[in-house]
């Protein structure tokens, strides 16, 4: 696969599709049928895109299969790449692709807002599926925006259209929301798997040399992106991934100040920690005594 292109402006991704240039230079809406294939060809985009696509087969996502015919919604955020595949037979895409630019933010609260959407950074197999009421929602939402678009550009057409883009993001992350407490059997295996990581991981001998695990090592072993998985954990536990890491390294610090003669330094220094104090610190905040005060308790 060649080099990803840089794609700047929305009309020059327009230009790239064969469309004429969009009614507003910061902002289009296009129909997924109007997309041409493009298999081998990978773009980085410089704006946000928000899709909903029907019709696109089986697809293989991971270790998942998703029946696309359903209807999804995806996010994409600035400097992502994407990379065009080649169409299944029978393919006939329904649907639509939203663009919008940075800079028509600009000036807004939603300039600040939109960086708080953590869905623009989630994986492409975790994408939002929606029901048919839901479906419409968006759509009626996204017809509103066309509809400003296409009428005569005023000193109102930007404030409305962000009035609808931000509806259109509240309401994604509502069913962001719905998703994470309807598909629950998916959901409590990725939560199984992290315990299982990270029991794993703190059982290792070789916690000196490995330190810590990061929120990075553990969105990779289970093949999740960082985003979706805090906001996954959030909505099943109350805790972020890195609150889960901690529960879990302080589980096994207890265990080790109970059941063996190690100094404090020593767990500490075998728990993947460079300095003791911060383990000692990190320990009193969690269990409001120190590892010591923990210790004698034993005896």
């Amino acid at each position: 696969m060649n080099a990803p292109i840089r794609i700047s402006s929305i009309s020059q991704a327009c230009k790239m599709q064969g469309l004429g240039p969009p009614p507003h230079p910061m902002i289009s809406i296009i129909e997924c049928s109007q997309l041409k294939e493009s298999p081998g060809i990978s773009v980085i985009l410089d704006f946000y895109m928000v899709s909903i696509k029907r019709n696109c087969n089986n697809l293989m996502y991971g270790q998942q299969k998703y029946d696309f015919d359903e209807g999804f919604m995806a996010f994409m955020g600035p400097n992502q790449i994407l990379s065009g595949q080649k169409h299944e037979p029978g393919y006939e895409p329904q649907g639509w692709m939203l663009s919008v630019h940075p800079d028509f933010f600009w000036g807004t609260p939603l300039a600040r807002k939109i960086k708080q959407y953590e869905f623009f950074n989630y994986s492409a197999n975790e994408a939002l599926f929606l029901s048919d009421k839901e479906e419409k929602v968006m759509n009626d939402i996204v017809a509103n925006i066309r509809h400003e678009c296409n009428g005569n550009i005023d000193g109102f057409t930007q404030n409305i259209i962000i009035s609808h883009l931000e509806t259109l993001l509240n309401y994604s992350e509502r069913f962001y929301q719905r998703q994470f407490i309807t598909r629950k059997i998916t959901n409590h295996q990725i939560l199984d798997r992290l315990n299982e990581l990270l029991i794993k991981y703190f059982d290792s001998d070789d916690l000196v040399n490995k330190g810590l695990p990061t929120v990075e090592f553990i969105s990779e072993s289970l093949h999740v992106s960082p985003g979706y998985l805090r906001s996954l954990l959030k909505n099943l536990t109350g805790l972020s991934t890195q609150q889960h890491i901690h529960e879990k390294l302080i589980d096994k610090a207890k265990e080790k100040l109970s059941t063996t003669s190690l100094s404090v330094s020593e767990i500490a220094y075998g728990l993947g920690f460079e300095h003791p104090q911060s383990f000692n610190k990190l320990f009193k905040t969690k269990t409001k005594v120190s590892p010591l005060e923990f210790r004698a308790s034993f005896n």
